[in-house]
């Protein structure tokens, strides 16, 4: 299994937001600013610090894809 944070960079585009604006309302380091954007793994703590800055919920920041080669 594998992340996808495009619906984050949705939502930052319609809030008029830029990641860094996000970094700091959020107050997360650059170190996972930049896990986000490569799409790898980051903390609970990270996704919970987002959508409270933004107001939402996981499921409107990330989105679980599946291998190629799972079966399930």
């Amino acid at each position: 299994m594998s992340v996808s944070y495009k619906k984050l960079w949705k939502l930052l585009i319609d809030k008029d937001m830029k990641k860094k604006d996000l970094r700091e309302a959020a107050a997360i380091s650059t170190s996972s600013m930049a896990k986000l954007g490569k799409n790898e793994n980051v903390t609970t703590d990270v996704l919970v610090k987002i959508c409270k800055a933004l107001k939402c919920d996981f499921s409107d920041i990330i989105e679980i894809l599946p291998d190629d080669n799972d079966e399930s």
